[in-house]
């Protein structure tokens, strides 16, 4: 996960920023996500306020109204309010601060109607994470807010401190801005030096007010994220459907095209053998001849229709994988490929044999696309052990330009990977060389 898109970092960047003349710290003050980010802060107070008591009236008055039936829908409304604030608050977060957070889980109601409605919404975890942030906005909200304002204010009042100073001797009969004063002494900014000195510490109070400001919106994505979000669990169960789901379909479509294979390949060539060997039973009598030439050619059929069941077979599971490992299952295929290729496994002990046969069939899937496409002249195929992790890494030569985007056999090798917790990157610049790593977890025979 890129954590810098997550907590609103990921601001666009391009050829754009890097024509700037100006440094980051000087452009800041003026930059638009600077602003953004201010009038989240000064937005987030009334809306603290609003929401704590919104939350705290309707929770106090549920609470009180436990000892009757009115009690529970009061704290159920109260709880599908702050839902609802919470949508404003992530609307607020994507608009301002450029922090995409997905809505939470859904309420899972067990049957229809009011009362199986108050229950999902009880039950809800997310509804309770959504009033803790209702409570812990405002002290927040309250403390951000008065620390960006005063850092704020000062900093552009004593920064053009200078083209305003001469209002105070013109129009306020002072000699300028006093900062101490009793009736027998009184100090105020009128001479040069010090303006020029108040100038420069406004100068730098600018500078650094938003960083001040994106330090103080760094929390309120925090809390965003971690209690308007979907929670970490609802979003491992929604990943783990998902991958479900690919791995239905890929049972599937590898069964269609089993069923493909045989009907077109072996099957066809079954068929036509029994067809010929028919035909050479009634020539036996009447031409023996002809009959053992039809038997001959029917005997090379065989010998073909079982080369096809073997590939068919070792396409399954090759029995060399589980009868010696990867390294020689992978050496198998290495000597099949069109290009030369060296295979290094470097494992003490073997993984599950689910995780095998994804890394033999991740391995051979590479290999072929190097056959067809990479024009290249050697591989290498390496394959080890990093701590929890079954690493796999396939190089070559070739052109490049290989890539994991919709509809290519990466993509699909992608979703399969990902299906286990598994990580395929493809390193791959045109012209060459390609590298694609793979990530499976490590799982104990």
């Amino acid at each position: 996960m890129d954590y810098r898109h997550e907590y609103g970092y990921g601001y666009p960047s391009g050829p754009g920023d890097r024509r700037h003349r100006l440094p980051a710290p000087l452009r800041a003050p003026f930059e638009a996500r600077h602003w953004a980010e201010l009038a989240y802060v000064l937005i987030g107070l009334p809306m603290g306020i609003l929401l704590f008591t919104y939350a705290v009236t309707m929770v106090s008055l549920g609470a009180g109204l436990l000892v009757t039936f009115l009690g529970v829908p009061v704290l159920a409304a109260a709880l599908a309010g702050c839902r609802g604030f919470g949508s404003v608050e992530r609307g607020l977060a994507r608009g301002l601060l450029g922090l995409e957070v997905a809505g939470p889980e859904p309420l899972r109601m067990r049957g229809s109607g009011a009362m199986a409605w108050m229950g999902a919404v009880l039950r809800s975890g997310a509804s309770w994470r959504h009033l803790l942030y209702a409570v812990l906005r405002l002290p927040w909200s309250v403390f951000s807010f008065s620390v960006a304002v005063t850092f704020f204010s000062c900093g552009w009042t004593m920064l053009t401190y200078p083209v305003w100073f001469w209002v105070f001797p013109m129009y306020g009969g002072q000699d300028g801005l006093q900062l101490y004063g009793d009736e027998t002494h009184g100090f105020y900014l009128d001479n040069p030096f010090e303006i020029t000195v108040t100038a420069g510490v406004g100068l730098l109070v600018t500078l650094a007010t938003p960083w001040i400001v994106r330090a103080l919106t760094m929390v309120d994505r925090v809390l965003v994220h971690g209690l308007l979000g979907p929670s970490r669990l609802a979003s491992r169960v929604e990943e783990l459907e998902s991958d479900r789901g690919v791995v239905v379909d890929t049972a599937a479509a590898d069964l269609r095209r089993i069923e493909r294979d045989l009907h077109d390949g072996a099957q066809a060539r079954l068929v036509s053998l029994a067809m010929d060997l028919g035909l050479a039973k009634e020539k036996l009598a009447e031409d023996p001849r002809a009959a053992a030439r039809m038997v001959d050619e029917a005997h090379g059929e065989v010998k073909t229709a079982l080369q096809e069941l073997r590939d068919l077979a070792r396409g399954i599971h090759p029995a060399v994988l589980t009868d010696r490992g990867l390294d020689a299952a992978l050496s198998a295929v290495a000597s099949r490929c069109v290009v030369p290729v060296s295979v290094d496994v470097d494992l003490a002990e073997r993984p599950a044999p689910a995780i095998e046969g994804i890394a033999y069939f991740t391995v051979s899937e590479l290999l072929q696309n190097i056959s067809k496409h990479a024009r290249a002249t050697r591989a290498t195929v390496d394959v080890w052990r990093s701590e929890s992790r079954l690493m796999l890494q396939v190089t070559d030569n070739g052109v490049g330009g290989a890539d994991t985007t919709a509809g290519s056999g990466l993509a699909g090798l992608a979703e399969r990977l990902d299906a286990v917790d598994g990580i395929l990157v493809v390193d791959s610049p045109a012209g060459g060389p390609t590298r694609v790593t793979a990530e499976l977890p490590w799982r104990r025979a």
